[in-house]
């Protein structure tokens, strides 16, 4: 039972499997094989695994990515060596990937600039804008696309490549680049032709058809709802207790349930946590300063500096470090920060930020923090509301936020496939 029976009513209903997108499992399993081929990358050196693994739980394990350019998998991810090193970091932490085929999901990206909207007459308020290609089942199936496209993601840097090439003209210029590399392979078009009807030769496959099926497999493959915290509350098992008076907590005295609500334990809006600032900064054209404005930087709105998007938590303990960019290595010192921010701010160190080493980076990575101006902006932008909790109480909290990891967690659908069609090793 609840510790505090009062707040039965803040819990939220069942996770359920129709409450996702559905999709087809021909489709799904070509999609288990693009998200780990190489193909789709301009250079053909790094695939969508690479950064959302299956042994790192759909992500990678560092505070700031690898991309293009990289070497390995996961935290001993390397920065590369010689002329094909990265030339910057990936300036946001990778996203987990659970459950976002579910149907409530409006908006994707730390700063929502994917979201469902019909302005440009192709389901989606998107960075391509008009250019994005109409016919993609779902922002999950249009998410996957915008990788891509982005150049020390995965497409590479202008004239290393045509893929680049083609998005410093456009960015759908990119998109029938690869889906030509695509159709070129036998096994894959015979696949296409047998999953999607509107598909009857090679030709006819698009970039709208890779998405889709790169969708269908990650709407099925990181769904989870198999957790403690779902037998509680579909079948009242109890949960341990100090996961118990986690749970009290957190839709209590420490009020964590005011954002992180619904079933994904998100509100899906944009808040500011005041987190420490480092690495090159998401910078736009007229603003070349290596920091991160969030929100802003896609409404640019003022209201909106600093605001990142709130993140579900299901599974949230496979997935550290935590913080749009990755700032914090554990659960505790996360929480820690969101019940005092300054204090937090204060005692963290350069060392807790998991960058694997890029000497000729390293100048970039803190610079930030010697503007005092800028700092002080960031320190005032706060959305978080102070509060005392005790050693045991943040223990309990933690415990709670491990009911969430689903049993199957580790143990996915189709998981990494060993081989993929292009005949490209697979991370």
């Amino acid at each position: 039972m609840l510790p505090l029976s009062a707040q039965a009513n803040d819990l939220p209903a069942p996770l359920t499997p129709d409450q996702f997108h559905p999709s087809d499992p021909e489709k799904a399993r070509i999609g288990q094989l693009l998200f780990y081929d190489k193909i789709l990358s301009g250079n053909r050196n790094i695939s969508c695994g690479t950064c959302h693994h299956h042994d790192h739980g759909g992500t990678d394990g560092l505070s700031l990515g690898i991309g293009e350019g990289g070497i390995g998998v996961g935290p001993k991810r390397t920065a590369g060596t010689g002329d094909s090193r990265i030339r910057k970091r990936i300036p946001r932490n990778a996203p987990a990937l659970w459950n976002i085929g579910h149907k409530s999901i409006t908006n994707i990206f730390h700063d929502g600039r994917l979201s469902i909207s019909d302005i440009y007459g192709n389901g989606f308020n998107s960075p391509a804008e008009e250019w994005l290609p109409k016919g993609l089942d779902n922002i999950t199936a249009a998410q996957a696309l915008f990788p891509l496209t982005a150049q020390f993601e995965m497409a590479g840097n202008p004239k290393e490549n045509q893929v680049a090439g083609a998005v410093h003209d456009r960015i759908d210029a990119a998109w029938p680049i690869i889906a030509k590399r695509v159709r070129a392979i036998p096994e894959y078009a015979d696949m296409f032709a047998a999953a999607f009807e509107e598909i009857n030769e090679p030709q006819d496959l698009t970039i709208v058809q890779i998405g889709n099926a790169l969708g269908a497999f990650i709407n099925t493959e990181w769904q989870s709802h198999d957790s403690l915290f779902d037998a509680y509350i579909e079948n009242n098992i109890p949960l341990p207790e100090d996961a118990a008076r986690g749970m009290a907590l957190f839709y209590g005295k420490a009020d964590c349930a005011s954002c992180h609500s619904g079933p994904l334990f998100t509100d899906q809006k944009f808040l500011a946590l005041g987190l420490p600032a480092f690495g090159p900064g998401r910078t736009r054209r007229f603003d070349p300063m290596p920091r991160d404005v969030g929100r802003m930087g896609e409404s640019d709105a003022l209201e909106d500096a600093y605001r990142f998007r709130t993140p579900p938590l299901r599974n949230i303990a496979l997935t550290a470090p935590y913080g749009h960019n990755g700032a914090f290595p554990t659960l505790e010192s996360m929480i820690q920060h969101h019940i005092n921010p300054k204090t937090s701010r204060s005692i963290w160190t350069r060392d807790m930020a998991n960058l694997p080493a890029a000497p000729w980076l390293q100048a970039i990575d803190f610079t930030i923090q010697s503007d005092t101006r800028e700092m002080k902006r960031q320190n005032r932008a706060l959305d978080i509301t102070p509060m005392i909790l005790t050693p045991s109480e943040i223990s309990d909290l933690e415990s709670f936020l491990h009911s969430l990891t689903g049993k199957s967690g580790n143990n996915r659908p189709l998981g990494r496939p060993a081989t993929v069609p292009s005949g490209l090793s697979v991370d």
